[in-house]
């Protein structure tokens, strides 16, 4: 068990290290309006050193979201379109011949960059789509016989389109496992909309934007996170549920053993904690409880729940197995 001082003192350091919070998501708000869901789930991914899927169709300020974050936090961006005939070396650089030294020159891509958005990585063929994902988890570059770390904190906001939409190459299972979210974006409410037509038919402000934060409040932030305690009865919940999506009917689930084809990964239970860290950060507690997990759960589940065929039949979607594990699973 955590003592009170050790547990007074990162709630000491989490207060003096969160403060920029709240003028972040301010700043955010004031330019995109009726996602503040998304803001917090952004923010929460960065602070928790994890990559986003959005999907979502076009047009709902993905691209302004991150954008808007890599001004107001003083980082690199890059937009990188991904299309059907890229390559991987178009993403990562190529060696490049120089006539004068009769040498190759290292000539560095796009990903090289804190904060990148990735659009309709589902446009991309199999090979380009493995490249990213590799620098995604590995955080470092190959290129020639030289390698390259990636600077710290690296964001990837991949976004694609629904697969019914045509010329998509869907993201292998395992490949989508290494995204700490993945989100859907849906259209604002009609109040939110009435706000976007008032703001867009003025100057668009996010010109305007200035750097509120450094690099470095970032990276102190993800090491305070790193300390949040985390109680065992939160752990048992954690694992409770994970394993609930491996074996649904040895967990009072008897009506989804046909439905999940395969449960959860270890790595969903790593990022779980990791998530529900950042949640608890963001909301000025040195612990997390299980609202965290619930708050971030289906986010972090969502795309690691593999469902069968017959789920299809029944018209069930991941959604549903969600929300059916958080009503079974006990909370402690």
């Amino acid at each position: 068990m955590m003592n009170n001082f050790s547990l007074t003192e990162i709630n000491e350091k989490i207060s003096e290290r969160s403060k920029f919070l709240v003028d972040l998501k301010k700043s955010m708000s004031s330019i995109i309006s009726g996602q503040s869901e998304l803001i917090n789930k952004l923010i929460i991914a960065i602070l928790a050193d994890g990559h986003i899927l959005l999907e979502g169709l076009p047009g709902l300020a993905k691209t302004l979201m991150v954008k808007t974050l890599s001004n107001l936090i003083k980082t690199d961006f890059q937009r990188i379109q991904f299309t059907p005939d890229m390559l991987p070396a178009d993403l990562l650089g190529t060696l490049v011949y120089n006539q004068k030294t009769g040498e190759f020159d290292i000539r560095k891509g796009p990903i090289f960059s804190n904060i990148i958005l990735a659009d309709e990585i589902n446009r991309s063929p199999a090979k380009v789509q493995s490249a990213l994902l590799e620098a995604m988890q590995e955080r470092q570059i190959t290129i020639g016989e030289e390698t390259f770390l990636l600077d710290k904190p690296f964001l990837v906001m991949a976004t694609q389109n629904p697969i019914e939409q045509e010329g998509t190459y869907p993201l292998p299972e395992a490949q989508v496992d290494r995204f700490l979210f993945k989100l859907i974006v849906n259209y604002p409410s009609l109040d939110s909309e009435r706000i976007i037509l008032r703001q867009n038919t003025k100057s668009n402000k996010i010109e305007d934007t200035e750097a509120i934060i450094s690099k470095s409040k970032i990276i102190d932030a993800q090491k305070v996170i790193e300390e949040i305690y985390v109680d065992e009865k939160v752990e048992d919940y954690i694992l409770n549920l994970i394993f609930a999506t491996r074996e649904p009917s040895n967990n009072g689930l008897e009506d989804l053993a046909g439905i999940i084809d395969f449960g959860a990964s270890p790595r969903a239970t790593i990022n779980l904690v990791r998530a529900a860290k950042a949640r608890a950060f963001t909301e000025n507690r040195g612990y997390i409880t299980p609202e965290d997990i619930r708050n971030i759960g289906a986010d972090v589940l969502r795309h690691r729940i593999i469902l069968s065929y017959e789920a299809e039949a029944e018209e069930l979607t991941s959604e549903d197995v969600i929300e059916r594990l958080f009503e079974v699973v006990e909370v402690p």
